[in-house]
């Protein structure tokens, strides 16, 4: 079959833009094309279709079943991670956690006891600095008694009366006694051996002085220095 139908020489006339325009062959496989390709046929009526209903649906559009389902498997995901970690969402594993109370009196007893330590921490550092400086100021003082010695020599030689030694020895004698350097060691003492040095006995008794102090001897802060030389003897009567 022939086709009588032609397109005009120029399309974008508007003389030529009439209904002829198409040709209703071309139409008709159109519509056809359209309904293939679409899955419908003539007696379809695309207008007038409705979505399928949807079964027990929320307002927001959210399925509860689907919703509770989720929540179900959060709250089993969350008992299996609890139940790893050893967790128990239990009020007697509740009771077991310490308090604020219990914390707070544990971290106040290990505060005094660590305020006890610094305390006994320091008692103890300054009886061994004093100790130590005691015994420096022993080792100098035990250097100096040679000199003590001369000057109570030369008093008994009666150097010592006056004029500038005499001076001298006053000044040493009260320097050393300002630092609590005590002289023991007299005739008519008790002799006690412990502080004592005797280099003869003439006491024909049981009770026993000094007779005679060949060396006087010095304490420091009640520590001996040096032990007194003496001769024992009888008390006088």
């Amino acid at each position: 079959m022939t086709d009588s139908y032609k397109l005009p020489d120029n399309p974008g006339d508007p003389e030529a833009t009439d209904n002829e325009g198409i040709h209703p062959d071309e139409v008709e496989n159109l519509i056809e094309e359209a309904e293939r390709t679409q899955g419908g046929n003539e007696d379809d009526d695309l207008l007038t279709t409705e979505p399928d209903p949807v079964v027990d649906a929320r307002e927001d559009g959210r399925d509860p079943t689907l919703e509770a389902d989720l929540e179900g498997d959060i709250e089993a995901v969350l008992d299996d991670i609890d139940a790893e970690l050893g967790v128990a969402d239990t009020p007697e594993a509740t009771d077991d956690l310490p308090t604020i109370e219990a914390q707070l009196a544990e971290r106040t007893e290990d505060l005094q006891r660590v305020t006890a330590e610094y305390a006994n921490y320091r008692r103890r550092t300054d009886r061994e600095r004093a100790g130590i400086i005691d015994t420096a100021k022993s080792g100098v003082i035990s250097q100096l008694l040679p000199i003590l010695d001369d000057l109570d020599l030369a008093e008994q030689h009666g150097d010592l009366a006056e004029g500038p030694l005499k001076a001298f020895a006053d000044k040493f004698r009260n320097t050393l006694t300002s630092m609590k350097v005590e002289v023991f060691g007299a005739p008519g003492d008790a002799f006690d051996p412990e502080i004592h040095e005797a280099v003869q006995d003439l006491s024909e008794g049981d009770t026993k002085v000094i007779g005679t102090v060949l060396r006087k001897g010095y304490r420091f802060n009640d520590k001996l220095i040096r032990n007194a030389m003496v001769i024992i003897a009888d008390p006088e009567k």
